[in-house]
C-alpha cells in the first residue's frame, strides 16, 4: 500500500486520488471518488483501496476491499436502504483512502450514484446532476428517473 506519511488511528493512510487521474471527481469537501466503466481496462496508476461495484450480477473478484449493489442496467438500486449506507461509507472511506464507484459503462449507475455521494457531501440535490456532469462525465446519469432519484435523494 502507498503511503502519504500521514498517520491516522495508529496506522499510515494510503494516498489519495490525485485531480489529473482518469476519473475522479472532487466533492465540495474535498474528497476525491473515482468513477469508471468496468468495460474498460482499469486506468493506470495505484488501485482503489474500497470499491463499490453497481451491477445487475455480482462482479469478478478483485484484490481490494469491494461491496457490491445489485444495480440493473438503466435503473435503480434494488435497495436503496443499501444504497444511501454504501454511498455514505464512500464518502467517508474516501476522506482517506482511494475509493471507486463503477458499473459496466461508467456514466448512467455510476454518475447518479456519484451525485447522490455529492448530495451526502452537501451539493444541493437539485444541482448534483449538474455537479456530476461537469467534474466528471457530461453525459453522466442518463435516464429521467435516475435524475428523479438524484432529486429525491437529498429528502
Amino acid at each position: 500500500m502507498q503511503s502519504d506519511g500521514r498517520e491516522r488511528g495508529g496506522g499510515t493512510v494510503s494516498s489519495m486520488w490525485q485531480d489529473t487521474d482518469a476519473g475522479v471527481l472532487r466533492l465540495p469537501s474535498g474528497r476525491t471518488v473515482r468513477g469508471r466503466g468496468l468495460r474498460r481496462p482499469l486506468p493506470p496508476g495505484p488501485a482503489p483501496d474500497f470499491a463499490v461495484y453497481l451491477l445487475g450480477k455480482e462482479p469478478p473478484e478483485v484484490s481490494w476491499e469491494a461491496r457490491w449493489l445489485r444495480w440493473p442496467d438503466f435503473r435503480l438500486p434494488v435497495d436503496r436502504v443499501r444504497a444511501r449506507e454504501l454511498f455514505q461509507e464512500v464518502r467517508e472511506r474516501a476522506a482517506t483512502e482511494r475509493v471507486e464507484v463503477a458499473c459496466e459503462g461508467g456514466r448512467g449507475r455510476t454518475g447518479t450514484a456519484l451525485a447522490c455521494i455529492a448530495v451526502l457531501d452537501g451539493v444541493p440535490p437539485e444541482e448534483a446532476v449538474d455537479f456530476v456532469r461537469g467534474g466528471y462525465d457530461r453525459r453522466a446519469v442518463e435516464t429521467p428517473w435516475q435524475r428523479r432519484y438524484v432529486r429525491r435523494f437529498g429528502h
